[in-house]
């Protein structure tokens, strides 16, 4: 059995989000198609994710020392221990799909942030002489992705900075595989809207049966 965490970050409701309603038919089929697999969904506009502010540092900082954690002030408690949280989710973690629109050419900064209490030296990567070696191997990822405009990924100049930061955090994690499904043009073509969400619907099944 494998254990899927399914990350989304989007305020509207899957009526209302093409990434929203893509990622839920995602879900249906592998259901269907893994059904002795654990899903964890995890929606990061309902879910507070902690911020790295000085509290946060401060806690690292005296637990690096050797500060056993109920000896830590309460609210640096409460900091790692909401770090914490996360991360070991991740880890723990065999199968990712990330859902999101893309906002300013970017992820929303609800998901940065959730990326950003993943980075822990120790359980997702460390440091070597050679540099930084990702400790999440054998997994895989999948990105589900919202655009009113249509990209070109294959150009030199690149317009989604959201994929490819999370193309590189995912290699940082040593997760080699990545898949990708993009939702694009819904809004530059309105005429085609409707097709554009059905054919991303149909890949999201067909994503779903080797996932």
């Amino acid at each position: 059995m494998s254990t899927l965490l399914y990350v989304a970050a989007h305020p509207l409701t899957r009526q209302q989000s093409g990434s929203l309603s893509t990622g839920e038919v995602f879900l249906k089929a592998y259901r269907d198609f893994h059904p002795g697999d654990e899903i964890i969904e995890l929606n990061l506009f309902e879910t507070a994710v902690p911020p790295i502010d000085e509290v946060a540092f401060r806690a690292w900082g005296r637990l690096r020392k050797g500060t056993p954690l109920e000896q830590l002030a309460p609210e640096e408690q409460q900091a790692a221990s909401a770090h914490a949280r996360f991360s070991d989710q991740f880890v723990a973690a065999d199968k990712y799909v990330f859902v999101n629109p893309m906002w300013n050419h970017f992820l929303p900064s609800q998901m940065k942030a959730y990326l950003d209490t993943l980075c822990v030296a120790g359980k997702t990567f460390r440091y070597t002489s050679q540099g930084p070696i990702g400790l999440l191997q054998n997994k895989k990822a999948l990105h589900i992705q919202a655009a009113g405009g249509v990209y070109d990924r294959s150009s030199p100049f690149i317009k989604d900075f959201g994929h490819a930061y999370l193309a590189h955090i995912m290699d940082f994690f040593g997760i080699q595989e990545l898949q990708s499904l993009f939702i694009e043009g819904r809004d530059a073509r309105p005429d085609q809207a409707a097709a554009i969400l059905a054919d991303a619907h149909e890949q999201a099944v067909q994503l779903a049966r080797h996932f």
